[in-house]
């Protein structure tokens, strides 16, 4: 008989991570938030940093423009984070987001979707794990990328091979679905600890 936790819905947040202008983030996620919500476990909710960039400059209390993102956060079971590469990394808003909060990336999986040049993005998902290590987050071994310049993408930000892309969101989602669930049943059952 399966947990009674793991048969509620799982929250899960879809992170725009890039703020620049000309960007193709928001149409990369509005494609991965359709294929999140076909694969029928999750609750999907949006997180634009564009919308409400959070402060590059780290202060000792969170500013309140923050308090619908931190919520968002918190409440979410799992997290697809929507990247670029930029300069062989990730963009200065993601990290800021993963700076200004620590809680609510405890014991929670987190999936990547890139875009890029040559590489696809991938530098920065590289990037990104280390970090989300350090805020005890668990990063998912399947992600999806896309060549910009390649023809990976067309001008709508959907994929060109929507069969091939479908697939490997799929088998991402499907390890989310996974971990997140694992995580919330023993999340609800021994509240993570973090020793310092």
């Amino acid at each position: 008989m399966r947990n009674p936790v793991s048969q509620s819905p799982l929250n899960l947040a879809v992170i725009i991570g890039s703020i620049r202008q000309g960007r193709s983030g928001h149409l990369v996620a509005s494609w991965v938030s359709e294929e999140a919500t076909k694969h029928d476990q999750f609750n999907v909710d949006v997180i634009d940093l564009a919308e409400n960039p959070p402060p590059l400059a780290l202060t000792n209390e969170p500013p309140a423009e923050l308090a619908e993102t931190t919520r968002k956060l918190d409440a979410a079971d799992a997290f697809v984070v929507v990247t670029p590469e930029y300069n062989h990394s990730y963009p200065p808003g993601i990290k800021a987001l993963i700076d200004w909060h620590y809680t609510e990336w405890r014991a929670k999986p987190v999936g990547f979707v890139s875009y890029g040049g040559a590489a696809c993005g991938l530098r920065a998902v590289e990037a990104l794990r280390l970090v989300f290590a350090e805020m005890h987050a668990v990063t998912i071994r399947d992600c999806v990328s896309f060549g910009m310049y390649s023809g990976g993408l067309g001008e709508d930000g959907r994929p060109t091979d929507e069969e091939g892309s479908n697939t490997a969101a799929k088998a991402m989602l499907d390890q989310l679905a996974w971990w997140a669930s694992a995580l919330k049943t023993a999340r609800t059952e021994s509240p993570y600890q973090v020793a310092f």
